[in-house]
Parts: C-alpha cells; sequence; structure tokens
C-alpha cells in the first residue's frame, strides 16, 4: 500500500507553529506506507505558506506545496486527490485534532478490504463549544432523513482513507461541489463529506467506520 497524504491547509500558521508539521513530517518520513505529503494552500493569505516553502519542504523530502486560490476546504481536498499519486489517499486536518498516529486503525481496515475508511470521533465530542455539537446534531438529522446514510454515526471526521481509484470516480460525479467556486472567509465545506459518502454508497464501495481518538483542536 501506498498512501498520498493531503493536508488541507488555510491560514494555519497558528497550528504549524504548534509542531503540525513537525509532527506529521516525523510520523511519515521513515513510514513506508506514505510515499508523498501533498499540502494543498486554500489561498492563505498569512504566512503559512512562506513557513512551508521555506522551512517545511528543504526539511521534510516527502511534503510537496499545491497552492490554489481560495475556495475552500473540499475543493482542497478535491485538488489533492487529483495530484495524488498513490493507490490509496488519506486527508487529516491541520490542527490534527485526531492525531497522525491513528493513521495505523484506517490503514488496517483498508488491508481488510474495504474502499473508503472513515475516522469516526466518540458521541463525547471532547473539548468541543457548544455550538460545535449542535451543529453535529443537526448533521445527524440531516444524514439519517434526508440522505441514505444511516448507520453511519460520524460523517464529518476530518479524517478519512481512500482507494484511489475509488475516489477520483466519486469526485468526478460529484454535483454540488463540481465546480470552483470563489468563498471568503474559512470554508469548512461541510457538505463535502455528505455528498462524498452518498455517492460511495451509491457507487457499491464498502465503507467501514473506524474509532478514533478526537479532541477539538481550536
Amino acid at each position: 500500500m501506498n498512501i498520498s497524504l493531503i493536508l488541507p491547509c488555510y491560514n494555519e500558521t497558528a497550528n504549524i507553529q504548534k509542531g503540525a508539521l513537525d509532527k506529521v513530517g516525523n510520523f511519515t518520513k521513515n513510514n513506508s506506507y506514505f510515499g508523498e505529503v501533498i499540502i494543498v494552500d486554500d489561498g492563505s493569505t498569512d504566512d503559512s505558506k512562506k513557513t512551508i516553502k521555506e522551512k517545511y519542504l528543504p526539511l521534510f523530502p516527502k511534503f510537496q506545496l499545491i497552492e490554489n486560490k481560495h475556495s475552500g476546504k473540499a475543493f482542497a481536498i478535491i485538488g489533492g486527490i487529483q495530484k495524488a499519486t498513490g493507490d490509496y489517499i488519506m486527508f487529516c486536518d491541520m490542527d490534527l485534532a485526531t492525531p497522525i498516529e491513528e493513521a495505523g486503525q484506517l490503514i488496517k481496515a483498508a488491508n481488510g478490504g474495504s474502499e473508503i475508511i472513515i475516522g469516526s470521533r466518540n458521541s463525547r465530542r471532547e473539548g468541543a463549544p457548544f455550538t460545535r455539537k449542535l451543529m453535529a446534531l443537526g448533521m445527524i438529522f440531516i444524514r439519517e432523513y434526508f440522505i441514505t446514510l444511516r448507520g453511519i454515526k460520524d460523517t464529518q471526521c476530518g479524517f478519512k482513507l481512500f482507494q484511489t481509484a475509488a475516489a477520483r470516480n466519486i469526485i468526478q460525479k460529484l454535483l454540488v461541489f463540481k465546480k470552483h467556486h470563489a468563498v471568503s472567509g474559512s470554508s469548512v465545506s461541510a457538505g463535502f463529506d455528505l455528498e462524498f459518502l452518498f455517492l460511495a454508497k451509491k457507487l457499491g464501495y464498502k465503507i467501514t467506520e473506524i474509532p478514533v481518538t478526537w479532541t477539538c483542536g481550536n
């Protein structure tokens, strides 16, 4: 298995200063599962790109940087999927709310034959503010009663692993997130996960949900 790890990046100076890229780089540099780490910058306006170029690209040979116009997290992930060279694609959030070491849990499930493996946070959502918990309840209602994703406990966790062929087949069929569009400010594009998993299920891919550690990062 050769994995392309995608890290969406939008004004991530604070997380970079906390050592997020050091943790990812040290975890992946001698890990034979990971062939490349694709950092997709979504039009950052802070020093994220400068820091990545000057410090992290020379430090970690597996790192590469893609620079996009600001279109939101969903299109950063889609751009990474299109550029990936591995036979599997993994993505995680830059705040590492789920520690990168949890990758082993997803890899084990992939070796069991699943095309789509998604991390699942515990129901307590440790450290999450009330508004985030309320949004999670709303997402549960949407997926249970409006989208045929019953049985999946957590569609929104930013820690997922896909077979590359499956992921590319799915993104070709996206409707809501088919075309890039300009956005203002931070955009998490929560609907992307729902549309992606909805299509994955419709196309007959096996989806496996794996419990992972999660702590609210920001």
